[in-house]
């Protein structure tokens, strides 16, 4: 048998050395006002720069440490398919709020251009709260004046809640606590049952910690100085809360669960402390189409009597439709209700308008008192609401068994 064949000798150095990656454009993108040469600048990378294996890092790296970017990404990319070593380095860098000017020059008009300071936002207010009518008024607001997702705000109303207040709030993406709100504020309102006015004022503060999306648990504590009744007294308390919430959205919600539990100390200028809780939870369960069939019960206590500015109210929308709102007030109230609810629009939608049939049950009582003496109002009715982004509305006619028919409205206008 005859073969035949060749050989090559291969020098290993250059069998091993790959191609050297090179920087053949620099894009720059994002909100910004900086030009794109001084930003290159900034990066510490030019074209024809060799691109080794931390120069991405190194750029960002570099542009976060000049503190002007709120946030700052680096992507590396080919240029050519059939060249591997033309590398393109983009850029993405954000400066916080810029404006455009016009510049007066024909050849270029206009101009990006940083801004600096808080600018205020200024919203209006409007909602309708069953027993104390309509509420309206308008807010002064400023994003970030803390730093990303921080917020501060001047709400003023008028109407059934006239009330002046500073709001703050901020949320943080890692950490032990994912939100913390706070906040002082004066108010006045006419209590639906003793029907006399009420001044409080209030200082507050609260964090909550978001364990998983459905599961919460937060911590609230404040002072507050109340004016009723001809009398004067003011307390500080201090409780914690857990809530439980599978809903995507509090009306349109199917096969879901919702679960609070509360547990809160009040300490008064003014006679002994007491200890309140609060119990709810909410089932949604889906039926035939888009019905949905909502099961309610509500529970909220305290281990000694309390003055009557912090009673729990009986009746309308909160609780109990067919009857009004501050029907009657007690140390401790329970509640329940059973409703089917039919949306009447696609869930894809941007506005949704449905119906729904109810029976509420209810009652309140004082501290003394055993639930098994007590004697339950119910109402039954029906409803046409709404819900849209920034608008929701509530209309019900209810019967009250034993007692009147009524119609109750509740919406709020929120930004």
């Amino acid at each position: 048998m005859v073969g035949s064949g060749f050989s090559r000798t291969v020098n290993p150095a250059i069998q091993s050395t790959p191609a050297q990656e090179t920087v053949v454009e620099i894009r720059v993108h994002g909100n910004v006002a900086t030009p794109d040469q001084e930003i290159a600048e900034l990066a510490g990378i030019r074209v024809g720069a060799p691109v080794g294996p931390t120069t991405i890092t190194d750029i960002a790296a570099r542009l976060r440490a000049t503190k002007r970017f709120e946030r700052v990404d680096v992507l590396k990319r080919f240029a050519s398919i059939a060249d591997p070593t033309q590398i393109v380095i983009v850029i993405i860098v954000d400066e916080g709020p810029v404006k455009i000017e016009l510049t007066g020059n024909a050849g270029s008009p206009t101009r990006v251009v940083r801004t600096h300071g808080l600018h205020p936002l200024i919203l209006p207010i409007l909602s309708s709260e069953d027993g104390y009518g309509l509420i309206y008024g308008g807010q002064i607001a400023f994003a970030e004046p803390a730093g990303k997702g921080s917020r501060v705000a001047f709400p003023l109303t008028w109407g059934g809640d006239k009330r002046a207040a500073i709001e703050f709030e901020k949320a943080f993406a890692r950490g032990p606590i994912s939100r913390v709100v706070g906040g002082t504020s004066i108010s006045r309102r006419t209590h639906p049952f003793f029907e006399r006015d009420e001044d409080r004022g209030k200082l507050w503060a609260r964090a909550e910690r978001e364990i998983t999306h459905a599961l919460r648990v937060g911590t609230t504590g404040g002072w507050q100085d109340v004016s009723f009744l001809d009398q004067k007294d003011s307390f500080k308390h201090i409780g914690g809360d857990v809530v439980f919430d599978t809903r995507l959205d509090p009306m349109l919600a199917r096969n879901a669960v919702y679960a609070r539990a509360a547990r809160t100390h009040f300490a008064f200028r003014n006679g002994d402390a007491l200890n309140g809780s609060e119990l709810e939870g909410r089932g949604y369960l889906g039926l035939f189409g888009q019905s949905v069939l909502v099961v309610r019960a509500l529970r909220d206590d305290a281990d000694k009597p309390r003055p009557a500015y912090l009673q729990p109210m009986l009746g309308s929308l909160a609780n109990l439709r067919g009857f009004k709102a501050g029907t009657a007030v007690g140390d401790t109230l329970v509640a329940g209700s059973v409703e089917v609810r039919l949306p009447l629009t696609s869930p894809l939608s941007i506005g949704k308008i449905g119906v729904n049939v109810f029976v509420d049950a209810g009652t309140v009582y004082g501290e003394s008192e055993r639930l098994a003496d007590q004697t339950w109002k119910r109402g039954v009715g029906a409803g046409l609401w709404f819900s849209a982004a920034f608008v929701r509305m509530n209309l019900a006619v209810a019967h009250g068994l034993g007692a009147t028919t009524r119609v109750h409205f509740g919406g709020t206008l929120s930004f």
